[in-house]
């Protein structure tokens, strides 16, 4: 039987181009717009598709005129080829924008792919995220009449491997410096509270995360000042997670910080502008003389080995 190791993760623009088509599927996934009137989600998305397309276009821009998650994505998937052999083929589905469902699953079925084994690159659970990516590989199978059997994995972030390779990110942001002058805020995707309260276990993974996390420092003896979490990327009016990410940075005791985004395992817009860019100028507007940013895991080689481990897990 032939198998595959399938990465999943959310997408972003190839180029300047692919910014509407982003912000339109995203706005139509009915896990984000979560209206049982597919017309009136439809007529939504196309509302907040047109208010936010030039700006954010203008946000990839500034980033270099794409997302950098699909080439970190393929390097990834390159790297975890390598490791696990080419037995298995390794290859990649993102929600959004290119590649694909439809296409992956049809070249996969042509290859004659009868198992997969389904690993979405969300640490935690939420099914704004997970349950969206995995139902779209579902949907995009059962299109071309694809009889695969598919494993799953729902959240990873208990894996020791991948802790540690967060932890290496932490240390390369420490650099020489010492911890204990520093504040350490793990900063997470936000949610809306509505989605919380009707059972999304995400808030609780994310917690029980940090607090791996902060063990997890313990018992490499890296003390910082204080240890903080907070939220980001709110959209709209309506009451999100909290504490925000910037009543998190006023709240800070330091004048040195450290932000490790705690939900994200490819560095994306949300890293590479929202907190590289932006919240950088709100910290030091505040007195924050020193201000970094940890990277995501990308292709780091301690997540290749997650990524081995869980695929030999799931087996």
């Amino acid at each position: 039987m032939r198998e595959a190791v399938v990465l999943l993760n959310m997408g972003g623009p190839n180029n300047l181009q692919e910014v509407e088509m982003f912000l339109t599927n995203m706005f139509n996934d009915p896990y984000i717009i979560r209206t049982k009137s597919a017309f009136l989600r439809k007529l939504i998305a196309s509302i907040i598709t047109w208010s936010r397309v030039k700006k954010s276009q203008e946000i990839y821009r500034q980033i270099g005129g794409k997302s950098p998650l699909v080439e970190l994505t393929r390097s990834l998937v390159s790297k975890v080829q390598n490791e696990i052999g080419n037995d298995v083929i390794v290859d990649f589905i993102m929600r959004y924008t290119p590649p694909m469902a439809h296409d992956v699953c049809t070249r996969l079925k042509e290859q004659g792919v009868e198992k997969v084994y389904l690993i979405p690159l969300y640490p935690q659970y939420s099914s704004t995220t997970t349950q969206s990516s995995l139902d779209d590989f579902e949907a995009a199978a059962h299109a071309i009449h694809w009889d695969v059997v598919s494993v799953e994995i729902k959240h990873f972030f208990e894996n020791s491997t991948y802790n540690e390779c967060l932890l290496e990110r932490i240390k390369e942001a420490l650099g020489q410096d010492s911890a204990d002058e520093f504040d350490l805020v793990f900063s997470a995707h936000g949610l809306p509270q509505n989605i919380v309260d009707s059972g999304d276990p995400y808030a609780r993974h994310v917690t029980h995360h940090v607090a791996l996390m902060k063990m997890l420092l313990q018992k490499q003896d890296i003390h910082f000042h204080d240890i903080y979490l907070a939220y980001q990327s709110k959209v709209g009016p309506m009451r999100w997670l909290e504490p925000s990410l910037e009543s998190a940075l006023g709240s800070l005791k330091s004048k040195k910080m450290i932000i490790l985004p705690i939900a994200f395992t490819v560095d994306n817009s949300e890293t590479d502008f929202e907190l590289s860019i932006e919240y950088a100028e709100v910290a030091h507007t505040i007195g924050i003389e020193t201000y970094r940013v940890c990277r995501c895991p990308n292709d780091h080689p301690l997540f290749v080995k997650t990524i081995a481990e869980l695929y030999s897990k799931m087996k």
